[in-house]
Formats: structure tokens, C-alpha cells, sequence
């Protein structure tokens, strides 16, 4: 019998001859690669009322660095951020309302949106043991993008695009979203890691944060305190604007006139990218590999001297990233990592983690001026969301493999904000175009090749 290893890898070698494109042709051609402009700006595809992202100003036809800002339905994160926690309330589900509904509610409204979301949060019946104990996933966004598109066969209104329709789908899935999560953690846990099959139901009257922190413990114990930071968490990443990669995937398939669910789908195969919400876990794995190798992390130079072998796709996992360091608008600051990283110094004195903290402060404090070393160039970076987002996950306890769908309960928020905003005002399906570069080639009979 012949060997067919021989036989694939031509195969591959064939793929990687045909896949090839001469990039140096972006430039001449004035392509939009990555639909950003040349001096990093984002092109300009549409408008928005939901959520505002500033890092800079042009001045002069220049691209000026400035402070972060963020503001949900032109308010301030921070001012939100402040109003909740001056009043000892959770903020998220207000966040919801306001992403939503466009202004933020009164305690009536409130109360009746969560009274709603306590009633449609348990998932339907069969689901549980059809859609995610069986065939369960060792990685949880999967799982929660198979929970999204199954929530389909349970809806007999699943197409219905209406508003007041995407509206009720929308706050379903943002009631259900930690219940897929927590669930197919837990199947995740003992089909793959052996352990105990244990789950609890969500309880009324309970914000997100504490039925999510309920959830996944095994005793269901959780502080006060504790989910009052993850609450925060959860604010923080509600929403980014209508051209993150997630909400832009949201944008473009809602476009096309498809079900919530494949929309909403899409969106969490997105955020599941390591260069987009995934980049939480990857600043976790980063931070171990530099323990590893770094003997003394107090030590800047030798800290230095590793963080260099990362820039130079010579360690970690050779990408050539310093991951949590950088994004694509903001510049001097993002609003979102500064209050992160003031809950982080206020977990890690808890949890005796101040000299990890030093590590990050450290590495947020270098990277800037390394990078100018390495690639040469000025541009001004700070430190992300996902520098601490994940050091605070782990200060309570939540496994890494929950850090990005934790992101996804939060950002659905946004991401069905975009949607009902993408079909009820836009009517032209996203359609941007690519330039063919191949040449002319006449077809060859199967007898003459």
C-alpha cells in the first residue's frame, strides 16, 4: 500500500507556494491592509451612537498621542464607573441598559430589566444535557459559540430580524451568556480534566457578576467584595466601539440580514483571537514564561534583556509581541487598564501578589522604550486592558481558561448594541473590495497536465 505521507506533504508544499502574496504591493496599490490608514488610523466605515474610543488628535494632519478616553452612550467610563461604586451598587446590568436602550435608567427601569433577565436566564429545557454536556470542548469559547448557534433550535422566532425581536433575543443571550460559560466549564472540567461534575443554577436577584462567581465554585461561595471587582471587570469591557474586530464581525454579518445568533456567534469566534480577547490568557502565559526565565524579575536589566529576546521572536512563543502592550487607538493611556491596574494593586496586597504586581508595572514601565530599540520606530504605546484584566481573574481565583469568555459575557452587551443599530439603520450589506493580483492563465484539459 503507498505511503500517503509523502503524498500530503507535497500537498502542503503546494499550499505554501500558492499562498503567497508580495506585500510590498499594499503600499503601491494604497491598500487599506487591516483597514487601517497609513499612519495607523482606522478607515472610516461608519457611524455610531453606542461607544466612543479616543487616543489621539490630529493636529496639522498629524497624528497627535493623547489621553484615553471611553464613553458608553457619550458618558465617561470613568464617571459611570464612579457612580455605581460611590452608591455600593453593581454597575453592569446598568451598563446594559444603557448600551441597549441609549440613556441610563431610572430604579423602576433597572429593576424591570432585571426582573426580565432573572426570568429568561435559565436555559430551556433539554439544553443543558443535548447542546453541552455532550460533545463537550477543552477550549470554552468554542463551546459558547456551539451554545449560541444551538439557542437558535429553541426560538421559534429565530429569524425574525425585527427590532423589538433582536431586542428580546439580545437580552436573552446577555441573561444566558454566564450560564454557557460556567456549564461548559464544568463539562469541560470533568470530560477533559477528570474532575467532579458539579453546577448550580443561576439565582434570582443576583447580579451577573455574583451568579457568574456562584456558578463556577464549586461550594458557590463567593465575597462581596469579590464580585464587586468582577463586576467592574465586566463594565469595563462592555463595549469598544463599532470597529473592534468583534463588533466589526457583528456589523458585517448583520449587515447581510442573518439570525442574531449566527451574528452573535461570529462575534465570539472573534474575540477567541489571541490578537483580540484571547490576548488576556496570552499576557498570563507570558508573565509564567519570564518567571521562568527570568531569575531575579526585580533585576531591569535582566528583565530587559528577556523582554528583548520576546521582541525579537526569541522566546515566549516567538510571535515577536509583548502582549497587554500596545493597541491600535489609544496611546498615552487606556482608561480601561488604569482602573484594572488600581484594583490589581488593591488585589495583589490582598492576596500577597505585590511582587508579581511589580512585574507588570515593570514590564508596562519598559516596553515603550524597547520597542523603539527593537523595531525602530517612535510610536507611543501603552498598556492594554488585557495587561491586567488577567492578573485580577487570578487574584480571584478564576481559571485561565475562563479569562476571555468572561470578556464575551461582558462584550455581548456591545455586540448586540451594534446589531440592533447595524439593522435598523443601515440597509447596504458590508461589502469592501480586494484587488486580484494573478494572472491570466489559460485552462489546461486534465489529459495535458
Amino acid at each position: 500500500m503507498p505511503d500517503k505521507r509523502e503524498e500530503f506533504e507535497s500537498l502542503f508544499e503546494t499550499v505554501d507556494r500558492v499562498y503567497t502574496l508580495d506585500g510590498s504591493r499594499y503600499a503601491n496599490i494604497d491598500i487599506k491592509k487591516g483597514l487601517r490608514n497609513r499612519d495607523g488610523t482606522g478607515v472610516l466605515v461608519g457611524l455610531t451612537n453606542i461607544g466612543e474610543v479616543h487616543g489621539y488628535v490630529i493636529e496639522e494632519m498629524e497624528k497627535m498621542p493623547d489621553e484615553g478616553k471611553l464613553s458608553y452612550r457619550g458618558i465617561d467610563l470613568e464617571e459611570l464607573v464612579q457612580g455605581f461604586q460611590e452608591d455600593h451598587r453593581f454597575g453592569f446590568e446598568e451598563v446594559v441598559y444603557l448600551l441597549l436602550m441609549g440613556g441610563l435608567p431610572s430604579p423602576l427601569e433597572l429593576n424591570d430589566m432585571q426582573s426580565y433577565m432573572d426570568e429568561v436566564a435559565p436555559l430551556p429545557e433539554g439544553f443543558v444535557e443535548d447542546m453541552i454536556f455532550k460533545a463537550p470542548s477543552p477550549n470554552i469559547m468554542n463551546k459558547l459559540a456551539r451554545c449560541v448557534l444551538a439557542s437558535y433550535s429553541y426560538d421559534k422566532a429565530a429569524d425574525d430580524i425585527s427590532t423589538r425581536n433582536v431586542l428580546r433575543q439580545s437580552m436573552e443571550l446577555i441573561a444566558r451568556f454566564p450560564t454557557f460559560v460556567a456549564y461548559s466549564y464544568a463539562a469541560k472540567a470533568h470530560y477533559c480534566d477528570n474532575k467532579s461534575l458539579i453546577i448550580h443554577n443561576p439565582l434570582p436577584g443576583r447580579s451577573i457578576a455574583e451568579n457568574f462567581l456562584h456558578m463556577i465554585r464549586p461550594d458557590g461561595i463567593y465575597t462581596d467584595e469579590e464580585a464587586r471587582v468582577l463586576d467592574l471587570a465586566l463594565v469595563v469591557h462592555a463595549e469598544h466601539g463599532g470597529g473592534n474586530n468583534s463588533a466589526f464581525a457583528t456589523h458585517v454579518l448583520s449587515s447581510s440580514g442573518t439570525d442574531t445568533y449566527s451574528a452573535i456567534a461570529a462575534a465570539v469566534g472573534s474575540l477567541k483571537g489571541p490578537k483580540h480577547g484571547g490576548a488576556n490568557a496570552k499576557v498570563i502565559g507570558m508573565i509564567e514564561d519570564i518567571k521562568a526565565h527570568v531569575s531575579n524579575t526585580n533585576d531591569e536589566g535582566a528583565l530587559s534583556d528577556y523582554l528583548i529576546k520576546i521582541l525579537n521572536k526569541e522566546a515566549y512563543d516567538n510571535s515577536g509581541l509583548i502582549y497587554g502592550m500596545g493597541h491600535a487607538i489609544y496611546t498615552l493611556s487606556d482608561p480601561r487598564a488604569v482602573l484594572l491596574k488600581e484594583q490589581a494593586r488593591v488585589m495583589a496586597q490582598k492576596t500577597d501578589r505585590e511582587e508579581e504586581f511589580m512585574l507588570y508595572e515593570s514590564i508596562e514601565r519598559l516596553t515603550p522604550e524597547l520597542l523603539r530599540g527593537v523595531k525602530g520606530n517612535d510610536k507611543v504605546v501603552c498598556a492594554n486592558v488585557d495587561m491586567y484584566s488577567g492578573f485580577v481573574y487570578q487574584c480571584l481565583d478564576i481559571p485561565p481558561e475562563l479569562y476571555t469568555p468572561l470578556f464575551a459575557i461582558s462584550r455581548i452587551a456591545g455586540w448586540c448594541a451594534h446589531r440592533l443599530e447595524e439593522i435598523r439603520f443601515s440597509s447596504r450589506i458590508i461589502r469592501p473590495a480586494y484587488k486580484s493580483v494573478t494572472k491570466h492563465k489559460n485552462y489546461v484539459p486534465l489529459s495535458d497536465r
